[in-house]
């Protein structure tokens, strides 16, 4: 039975968000669940679910916790009980296939960083997000991992996301574009200028730049850029979709015929919270650890904790980690 180790004291509304998740993956799954955290809370949580005990869930316990506000790397020395370092030596340890955390980021890219190591020809792990485009799909990355790269580093976030759109999506030959401020390559800064010259040459069906507009067109089915950029993007993007709902909901609230719009229109209304819906997705794979992590939102709600272990174990399944391992050594990246 595949095993994942779940951080149950990471996120903003943990434990109480996370349990829900993991009781409702466990539910579904013919998986063993180990919520990593402190016992007491964690088992306070679970009460609220009379079945849970039937369930193949257990407790593990970690004393501490790693705040939002602290720095990732200090806290991990001086807390060798956190919840995502336990999570993550399970794994490294074999007894467990994965890791989900919806906690501090770089503690869990730290933490996961450290327990695993890096696939062969990597320096740098990268979280490869999942966003909607007009045509199906798109993995962005890095999503965060990383605030400074050099162009190598975007050269490997390429070919990893390639890889990743070919297991994960099944796309044949995923069209990658580089994050810039102009289509031409003299574009952008240094970093982004050489890290063209590069990619021109790489492995990878490389389309060019791609301007911030052009992100969810559906242009490019991986689109590379460093963790800063990559970050503020998704953060920007989040607070559209919840200010274009707020104001539709005014909107369609304000006179009679556009209540009977909505009614009329209901049901595509809900395609679109979907396909906008960051819990669909559940989390992202940190690409280029040689072990499996998935990183939540820290905002995740039940539901996105469910899709995350859903993809944690349709990874653990499928031999992802081994796969995408083979294909970068084929791709003949080196560190």
């Amino acid at each position: 039975m595949v095993r994942i180790a779940v951080d149950a004291m990471g996120g903003d509304h943990a434990p109480a968000v996370i349990v829900d998740g993991a009781v409702a993956a466990a539910r579904h799954l013919d998986a063993r669940i180990a919520l990593v955290g402190a016992a007491a809370p964690v088992e306070a949580a679970l009460a609220s679910h009379a079945d849970w005990r039937d369930l193949n869930i257990e407790i593990v316990h970690a004393p501490d916790v790693i705040a939002m506000s602290e720095p990732p790397a200090a806290a991990l020395r001086r807390k060798p009980g956190a919840s995502i370092r336990v999570a993550a030596d399970r794994v490294a340890r074999g007894e467990a296939a994965a890791i989900v955390s919806a906690g501090h980021t770089g503690a869990a890219v730290i933490a996961a960083y450290s327990a695993f190591g890096t696939i062969p020809g990597v320096d740098r792990p990268a979280l490869a997000t999942t966003i909607p485009t007009r045509r199906r799909p798109a993995v962005l990355l890095d999503a965060g991992a990383n605030v400074e790269c050099r162009p190598q580093h975007l050269l490997q976030f390429a070919i990893m996301g390639s890889v990743y759109a070919r297991v994960a999506a099944g796309i044949a030959r995923p069209r990658v574009g580089l994050l810039s401020i102009g289509e031409e390559e003299t574009k952008g800064n240094e970093l982004t200028r050489e890290a063209h010259r590069l990619l021109k040459s790489a492995p990878v069906n490389f389309i060019g730049n791609v301007e911030g507009r052009e992100i969810y067109s559906g242009a490019a089915d991986v689109i590379v850029c460093d963790g800063f950029t990559g970050n503020i993007v998704l953060k920007t993007s989040e607070g559209l979709v919840e200010a274009v709902e707020a104001l539709l909901a005014d909107e369609l609230q304000g006179t009679f015929s556009s209540q009977m719009g909505y009614l009329l229109s209901r049901r595509a209304f809900r395609r679109f919270r979907r396909r906008v819906d960051y819990s669909e997705y559940g989390g992202a794979p940190l690409l280029g650890v040689a072990g499996l992590a998935i990183v939540c939102h820290g905002r995740s709600s039940p539901k996105a904790i469910r899709n995350a272990i859903a993809m944690a174990y349709r990874f653990a399944t499928n031999d992802f980690i081994h796969r995408v391992e083979q294909e970068i050594n084929e791709a003949g990246i080196h560190s």
